[in-house]
């Protein structure tokens, strides 16, 4: 590491904790405790955010699953956890003070008891410990309990607030499967708390790449004005993943890609990058500028789903354990959509997101439009490349820009070359927090901003429910295959290449 980047993370570790509100004294209360995402996720990023003291310092954290297990056994399967997985690792006074924080529940979710047992243990730690008047409870289990265990905590007022005490819940994806079911959820949590306890997850929204794109549109004078439809040609957004199902495939054969990746992930992406600037950077301000963009999206007709989508299964998709036989669910998917409002106006967005592709990348590509006059000789009368700005999410988050200089020597020839920013390189490898650690931290915080809101829910649905039926009517487009290992099947490039646009080569910056 250089000294330069040695000096950048010294001063922004400082300015980091000059800056930044510690939350109030509070206790965690994680849902599927015993379970993977909190093994890999969670628990890594709480135990990063203590070691930075972001915690406050009366913090507690209370697992929560079905699993028996006591506080020790609990604490040695989080260290294991954290060891593999934390960006900070566990040793001496570090991990002691952070495991004697840790408590372990167990309860049957569906069983009022255990719940009454809950919150007799949170009145009896915050009695010896301090901090469970203002809890955040954390459901990290499977969907079909995002129902019951809110009406559970409600029935014995563990949602309740009271004496200036918060009571938060933070939920995660997926967020129904179609919209009745989305509204449904969003009614059952409404009858036992408020709109603003509330906090669904996306962790997309907590990588750094994603939230800089505020920064780098809204702080750069450069930029946005040229963010509109006069300059911008199209925008491009891929999310694609190597791997296959795994141990998914009884919750992915029911969801297929656009309920797993477009209805949450992709829709976020495309509503931050076309958002109007914010009249402030709070939670209200940022999100009600994305529901107006949802509200903006075009309808695909059912007359529309043949030329604006396109879906796919790699090659042995039906062979994997668990899969239905002859399923169609797609493992792939295109989409072209407009965003009618004046700035974005005939710009189409192209979506796509895949499993068992070539590489691991999610990107965010702007092309801009030609060159109105063309100047320099150019071979058989081919156009100059359009400048074309990257924002890579994943791996190795950053942006790059290319555009076009003289190659050296006689005469005027052109040649593409890259401006590139990345993290790692120019902050340093251990300044890069986990998506989780903004996110829990927000959460602990009450700041919403990078969490959605109900109508933002509904409305991605609104747009994601009619190409899921057009999918199931008889006249529906045909499923494409692909190998595993490539960049989707060769209709996906025909897909784009009708009009007379390609997809752009994901750059996995080095």
């Amino acid at each position: 590491m250089t000294d330069q980047v040695i000096k950048i993370a010294s001063d922004m570790t400082t300015a980091k904790s000059a800056l930044t509100k510690i939350p109030d004294p509070c206790t965690i209360v994680i849902f599927g405790a015993s379970g993977d995402l909190t093994q890999r996720k969670l628990m890594p990023a709480l135990f990063s955010l203590a070691c930075e003291g972001l915690l406050p310092e009366q913090f507690n954290i209370v697992g929560v699953a079905r699993s028996d297990m006591n506080h020790e056994a609990f604490r040695d399967h989080i260290k294991k956890g954290v060891s593999a997985h934390s960006r900070l690792k566990p040793k001496g006074e570090n991990w002691d003070n952070f495991a004697k924080r840790l408590f372990y529940v167990p309860l049957q979710y569906d069983e009022p008891a255990g719940y009454k047992n809950l919150s007799d243990f949170l009145n009896h730690i915050d009695q010896d410990v301090g901090g469970a008047c203002n809890i955040l409870f954390y459901l990290s289990t499977p969907p079909l309990l995002y129902p019951v265990i809110p009406q559970m905590l409600g029935q014995v007022g563990l949602l309740h607030e009271a004496d200036g005490h918060w009571r938060r819940i933070i939920i995660e994806k997926p967020f129904g499967h179609d919209l009745a079911s989305a509204i449904a959820l969003n009614h059952t949590l409404h009858e036992v708390c408020q709109e603003e306890q509330i906090y669904r997850i996306d962790h997309y929204l907590g990588k750094e790449t994603v939230q800089n794109m505020l920064v780098f549109r809204f702080a750069n004078a450069i930029f946005e004005p040229l963010w509109n439809r006069n300059y911008i040609d199209h925008v491009q957004i891929t999310v694609a993943e190597t791997v296959t199902l795994g141990s998914r495939a009884g919750y992915y054969d029911t969801a297929g890609v656009l309920r797993d990746m477009f209805q949450n992930h992709i829709i976020q992406l495309m509503t931050l990058t076309a958002i109007e600037p914010p009249a402030e950077l709070n939670a209200t301000s940022l999100r009600d500028e994305k529901v107006k963009v949802l509200k903006a999206i075009r309808p695909i007709k059912p007359e529309e789903i043949k030329q604006q989508t396109l879906r796919a299964q790699y090659r042995t998709y039906r062979d994997e354990k668990g899969v239905a036989h002859r399923t169609r669910t797609a493992t792939y998917a295109a989409l072209k959509l407009y965003i009618d409002n004046w700035r974005w106006r005939k710009v189409p967005f192209y979506l796509r997101s895949g499993k068992a592709l070539a590489d691991k990348v999610s990107e965010i590509s702007i092309q801009f439009r030609h060159v109105p006059h063309l100047m320099f000789p150019q071979v058989n009368g081919q156009l100059l490349p359009p400048n074309v700005l990257t924002l890579t999410i994943q791996p190795n988050e950053g942006m790059h820009l290319t555009f076009e200089t003289k190659v050296p020597g006689a005469g005027m020839r052109t040649s593409s070359v890259d401006m590139a920013f990345r993290y790692e390189r120019d902050f340093g490898k251990d300044t890069l927090p986990d998506a989780y650690e903004r996110l829990l931290l927000d959460a602990l915080q009450g700041d919403a901003s990078l969490f959605t809101r109900s109508d933002e829910i509904e409305l991605a649905w609104k747009v994601i429910d009619p190409i899921l039926k057009g999918w199931d009517e008889p006249t529906a487009p045909s499923v494409h295959f692909y190998e595993s290992g490539t960049w989707g099947p060769s209709s996906a490039d025909a897909f784009i290449e009708n009009d007379g646009r390609k997809w752009f080569q994901t750059h996995v910056m080095e």
